[in-house]
């Protein structure tokens, strides 16, 4: 611990540092001030008149040492299970390829179906991480998924009423091969605009993050500035300089589709518009980073709108999308059906030593469990 002297010494450096960055503070209040003629007040819609559908993928880890399991389980926020697979760092990426396709290479599943569509059959081709045994390779296994849930929900789901689609997290990634990612956002937009066209029907998709580097960086100077001054929800674009200031990375990542000029082709990366976004009336409520489809940017008004009837009845977060915080609950695996899981896992594991060594499984996994509940 410090001495009072030392604190003493400590708080006169912090705040002759403080005084030594006020320069930075007041370029980034001089860069978010512009902002503030861009908000926009949110007009609430009735959400009775859109399906609210969000997915979401749980981390859901199982441990026997030394198996390691990763269970992929994403859902909607209704609870239907939309796909379901059990991985292993050790697994053959070959073989984990061909379980998404059936007789005849038929795709299976959404995964199948989304490599089916980019004209790809393995999960090498779909992802460079996937390509060796790259450290992490299972976390984008699982973001792979997901994003094939969100493809097929637009693409292949029938819808019976207008629908927006939400996806815990940006509508940016790294994980795909070259222009892939910018293929499947293309497929997306044909689907959306052929539904409206022959079901008069409008889907809209997005993608909200808790916390954003862009958000946690700009967030005093936007307090300090008064963006967000007004006392109802509103939000405003996040113009690209900001964007830029803080993830100093090829401009694919920020750069909007169709933002370039004509001889620049479409970012790989980025299919999305970013907004901040606060649902509540007050100062001290939640802002949000949310990014639009790039191609449904004019109608931000209506997509926030039935975004904030959602939002308003959050819980147990307060001011965010309640059927996120649905989709969330309903993919996790724990408690009982943790127990469960992890059963299975000691069950296969006595399986494979045979009857002989089952027991000095079964004593492990007691001694284990004792060891847990002494520090629960």
């Amino acid at each position: 611990m410090f001495d009072p002297d030392q604190l003493t010494e400590l708080r006169r450096r912090i705040r002759s540092q403080a005084a030594l960055d006020r320069r930075l503070l007041d370029e980034l209040i001089a860069e978010v001030r512009p902002m503030a003629g861009e908000v926009r007040t949110i007009k609430p819609r009735a959400a009775a008149s859109v399906a609210l559908t969000a997915s979401d993928g749980g981390n859901n880890q199982v441990i026997f040492n030394p198996f390691y399991l990763q269970v992929v389980r994403v859902v909607d926020s209704q609870g239907k299970e939309l796909l379901l697979d059990v991985v292993s760092p050790t697994a053959d990426i070959d073989a984990l390829s061909a379980k998404h396709f059936g007789r005849e290479a038929a795709p299976t599943t959404p995964l199948g179906r989304l490599m089916a569509d980019l004209g790809v059959r393995t999960l090498s081709e779909l992802s460079p991480m996937l390509s060796a045994r790259t450290p992490g390779w299972v976390q984008v296994y699982r973001d792979l998924c997901e994003w094939a849930t969100l493809y097929d929900l637009i693409c292949y789901r029938d819808h019976v009423n207008d629908t927006l689609v939400v996806r815990d997290g940006r509508l940016r990634t790294r994980v795909f091969t070259g222009d892939l990612f910018a293929r499947m956002y293309d497929l997306m937009r044909r689907a959306i605009d052929r539904v409206a066209r022959h079901d008069r029907r409008r889907i809209w998709l997005v993608g909200l993050a808790k916390k954003t580097e862009v958000l946690e960086y700009y967030r005093l100077a936007m307090s300090l500035a008064r963006i967000f001054g007004r006392g109802s929800p509103c939000f405003v674009p996040v113009p690209h300089n900001l964007q830029e200031r803080v993830y100093r990375v090829e401009p694919d990542y920020y750069q909007n589709v169709g933002a370039g000029d004509s001889s620049r082709p479409n970012p790989r990366t980025n299919i999305g518009a970013m907004y901040f976004v606060r649902f509540g009336p007050h100062s001290g409520d939640p802002v949000w980073t949310v990014d639009l489809l790039a191609c449904q940017t004019a109608e931000a008004q209506t997509i926030f709108g039935y975004l904030l009837a959602d939002a308003v009845a959050g819980f147990p977060i307060p001011l965010y999308p309640h059927c996120l915080q649905q989709a969330d609950a309903f993919s996790r695996v724990a408690d009982l059906d943790m127990s469960i899981v992890e059963d299975s896992l000691v069950d296969a594991v006595r399986e494979e030593v045979g009857p002989e060594l089952a027991p000095i499984v079964d004593a492990l996994r007691l001694a284990t469990d004792v060891a847990a509940r002494r520090y629960e």
